[in-house]
């Protein structure tokens, strides 16, 4: 195109806007890319702003321009072009807007970039120098520019980025609306002038722009920003399709949020649900968060803050309208309209969990199967810790078997009418569960009691520490007066018969032998209240703690010593009745020793506490000798 350059001016660029070109051009950014998001993006505000004019009526050149950006490249001159029809720029614009940048705070970016360590280049544009961080790749750009208004000419601004900048009137009225920007790259920057390269950023940050986006002939950005379209438009095969394209996953998922916010801050999300969780050996912990969008451009890919933690299991976008377009990533945290967004976006979530586990139960229970174990890492999530709660699921003593689950509030609803308290324990398997003793006065009282197969069950439930009215404890910090009082609901026939007095005496005597014979192992034997069909237990002497969760911190500092027990024995077991007429005809007698060591081990076996068990196994061998001699000598074989 031939045209004719008048009123050519060259201007000198201030002291600090030189320093921050240095600093652009001679620093080192782990990602140079960027520079292409930045113009991308001011090309889409220049075409919004076109739009914006013609809806008032104003009088537009070129008005049938299609609306759109073009990006074009030419390998062998390593150059890149970046068109627009869009607002375009007069001349005072072009100095306005490209020419003076201190009015944004340069020195204050010069500070934050000077000092900043790693990938600083999010910190470009929160300044207003996102146009600027194309001479981290350019070595000279020339932008030729004509104004919507009908009588402005057209300019061009030339400068290689070292300290001044040149700007030439163009007699061309061929010269159509918009700005175009042509690229003159750097030797070692050539790599941005071929197509996969270009495709491959646009695709990465500026998909979702809402106008065509074309590199040569051929448009990119394909893919609808469905979080911007009413929600009752959209299929479900375009969900299905846009979360494939999103997570590069071949399932569907479980589930779509799809929320549009207007108050008090205004946002569009959209969410997916797995339907599996894929992260078994935690080798992907760090491959979470949510694409962060403003008005369509990606500001920043897995934002970890938006969700917290444990809903890390969440899929797909977040596209604010009030958030500044280049708001950096060291300010996210800090600006309060990302922290209500946040804080908005974790209750949309828990809300649709709750609907869920209320309409459709299956669907809950399949989701709480794949993403359960993550999700209870909300036990620290206290402003939202009511709405957590009531999403907790755990299997329980009234169930058929370990796949069924049960709700806080359902246990809550089939309590026993005295019942001030929740209970549970921890255990390997229901099947061990159910051999618990600390469980035999539970089950006797028919009190229900939730079963825990993980640690971290236990941590989430014991960090409520109440839920609505209801205390909850683990079955070993259970206040046994209160369950006393209840009724028996299993009827069993007590075939022991009462202790005398004398009896009674020689009982306790027989503890005391049993302390002298355990020494420190234990604080103390006593008799037990909690104990129905089994002759011994170990418990913690302090009430604060549950005997797993002590476990817990032990094994998490790495501590194998074996803790204060006391020692609680169940003087109507058949056992113990035993060992009492052993004691009585001779206190002394060597059997008493070997059955209360063995009693001893096996409960310490059952708490998880026995580390060597050749003692116990050559003891028993021992006691079933003895009674294989006491068996023949009575039939006398």
């Amino acid at each position: 195109m031939s045209s004719d350059v008048k009123n050519a001016s060259t201007f000198e660029f201030k002291a600090e806007i030189k320093q921050l070109l240095d600093i652009l051009v001679h620093s080192l950014y782990t990602n140079k890319e960027i520079f292409l998001r930045e113009l991308v993006s001011n090309a889409s505000d220049a075409l919004d702003k076109v739009r914006f004019e013609s809806t008032r009526g104003t009088e537009i050149l070129d008005k049938d321009l299609p609306l759109e950006i073009r990006i074009g490249f030419n390998e062998k001159k390593k150059q890149i072009t970046i068109a627009d029809t869009g607002i375009g720029m007069t001349k005072e614009e072009i100095i306005t807007n490209i020419g003076t940048i201190a009015k944004s705070g340069t020195s204050e970016f010069i500070k934050q970039i000077s000092q900043a360590k790693g990938d600083t280049s999010n910190l470009i544009g929160k300044f207003g120098v996102g146009f600027y961080s194309v001479f981290m790749v350019a070595e000279k750009v020339e932008i030729t520019t004509r104004s919507f208004k009908k009588d402005e000419k057209t300019y061009k601004w030339i400068s290689d980025g070292l300290g001044s900048y040149e700007i030439q009137e163009i007699e061309d009225d061929k010269v159509k609306r918009g700005t175009e920007i042509l690229i003159h790259l750097k030797e070692d920057e050539k790599e941005f002038a071929e197509k996969y390269r270009l495709e491959s950023i646009v695709k990465k940050h500026s998909n979702f722009i809402q106008f065509p986006i074309f590199v040569e002939k051929e448009k990119v950005n394909n893919v609808a920003a469905l979080w911007r379209e009413p929600k009752s438009n959209v299929k479900p095969e375009q969900y299905n399709e846009f979360y494939k394209f999103l997570t590069y996953d071949n399932d569907e998922p479980l589930s779509v949020i799809h929320k549009s916010v207007d108050a008090p801050i205004q946002f569009n999300a959209l969410l997916f649900i797995p339907k599996k969780y894929n992260d078994f050996f935690g080798y992907n912990r760090e491959n979470y968060g949510l694409d962060l969008y403003v008005r369509r451009v990606l500001i920043q890919h897995q934002n970890k803050d938006l969700l917290p933690e444990y809903l890390s299991f969440v899929k797909g976008v977040v596209d604010s309208e009030d958030l500044p377009l280049n708001i950096s990533r060291e300010t996210l945290q800090e600006n309060v309209i990302f922290n209500k967004i946040s804080s908005s976006v974790t209750s949309q979530v828990l809300s649709f969990l709750a609907d869920m586990a209320k309409n459709e139960k299956e669907k809950y229970a399949e989701f709480w199967k794949e993403h359960g174990k993550i999700f209870k890492l909300g036990y620290m999530d206290f402003t939202n810790q009511e709405k957590w709660a009531d999403l907790l699921r755990f299997n329980s003593s009234t169930c058929n078997d370990e796949k069924e689950l049960v709700s806080l509030q359902e246990y809550v609803d089939r309590k026993k009418d005295k019942q001030k308290e929740i209970y549970y324990v921890l255990g390997n398997s229901r099947q061990a569960i159910n051999s618990d003793p600390h469980l035999e006065i539970f089950k006797s009282k028919g009190i229900e009691v939730f079963y825990l197969y993980d640690p971290i069950d236990e941590i989430a439930i014991s960090s409520l520490n109440k839920y609505k009215d209801f205390d909850i404890k683990s079955v070993d910090q259970a206040d046994l007066s209160k369950i006393e009082k209840m009724d028996d609901v299993v009827e069993k026939k007590d075939e022991s018969e009462k202790l005398t007095k004398d009896d009674e005496k020689h009982f306790d005597s027989l503890m005391s032998k049993m302390k002298e014979i355990l020494g420190e192992k234990v604080k103390e034997v006593r008799e037990s209240k909690r104990l129905k069909d089994s002759p011994a237990v170990l418990v913690n002497p302090d009430n604060s703690m549950s005997g797993s969760m002590q476990k817990i911190m032990q094994i998490m500092n790495k501590d194998q010593s074996i803790p204060e027990k006391i020692m609680e024995v169940n003087k109507n077991h058949p056992l113990m009745r035993n060992l009492l007429k052993i004691f009585k005809a001779d206190s002394n007698d060597n059997y008493i020793t070997d059955v209360v060591k063995q009693l001893y081990e096996s409960a310490l076996l059952l708490e998880g506490y026995l580390q060597d068990p050749h003692e116990l196994v050559g003891r028993i061998n021992k006691l079933l000798n003895q009674s294989s001699d006491w068996y023949t000598s009575v039939k006398k074989i």
